[in-house]
């Protein structure tokens, strides 16, 4: 049995994705990041940068002690390597996958976090800011869909770099895009929206999602927006 501590984001998304894929049992706990839940203890304990999601692995390969993994790449490297699944043992397919993962966590992640930040929460609306975001989330979803238009996975065959990079592009109207504008990204998204896994994924995070309000208030933005060192000093 696998906990996932768990609030519906990309970043978490990617997680449920994989486990539904491969059919592993796991539990939900939310951590709800607008109440602050995020900087418990018992959280910290296996997160300690404060950011979901994480896993315990209860059942772990070498028969030990649970092993518990936070972030997001980790915990799919972790799990694929788990599984003998979506990660190929063979070295060139391999480095191909983790290129693009490593690709999703250091670029379309972040420069798509960026977008959202400025375009959606941000209490001043900057211009500068704004444009510069939009426009990099434009030149990353022109790289995939370049590679895309290559292969019918991201890295050749469905992985981890296809569960890690979906959830970023899920947002594509909040993040300023079009998917019409890349076909081969679209063609690639709408076959990975389709598949029996993500279905379920996404809808394990429905009830999750409802207690998500619609705008965050000012003390949210605060604790999601305002860290310091302070919040994980002790």
């Amino acid at each position: 049995m696998i906990d996932l501590h768990y609030w519906p984001t990309p970043n978490g998304h990617k997680i449920t994705m994989f486990l539904e894929e491969a059919g592993l049992a796991y539990r939900i706990h939310p951590v709800n990041i607008g109440a602050g839940e995020q900087f418990r203890p018992e959280f910290l304990a296996i997160a300690p940068n404060n950011r979901m999601p994480a896993i315990v692995d209860h059942k772990p390969a070498d028969g030990g002690a649970p092993i518990s993994v936070f972030e997001s790449g980790a915990i799919l490297v972790y799990l694929a390597e788990k599984t003998g699944r979506f990660l190929p043992s063979e070295a060139r397919r391999r480095a191909k996958v983790l290129e693009w993962l490593f690709w999703q966590m250091s670029g379309l992640g972040p420069m798509a976090g960026q977008n959202h930040h400025f375009n959606i929460y941000a209490p001043e609306k900057i211009p500068y800011a704004i444009d510069r975001y939009v426009k990099e989330t434009n030149r990353l979803y022109g790289v995939l869909n370049k590679q895309l238009g290559k292969h019918e996975f991201v890295a050749g065959e469905y992985s981890i770099a296809d569960m890690a990079c979906y959830p970023w592009i899920a947002p594509w109207k909040r993040q300023g895009q079009t998917l019409a504008d890349f076909p081969n990204l679209k063609r690639w998204f709408e076959a990975i929206a389709a598949r029996p896994g993500t279905v379920r994924a996404y809808k394990a995070g429905e009830a999750i999602q409802m207690q998500r309000p619609s705008e965050l208030t000012d003390e949210q933005k605060k604790i999601l927006f305002g860290q310091t060192a302070e919040v994980v000093r002790n």
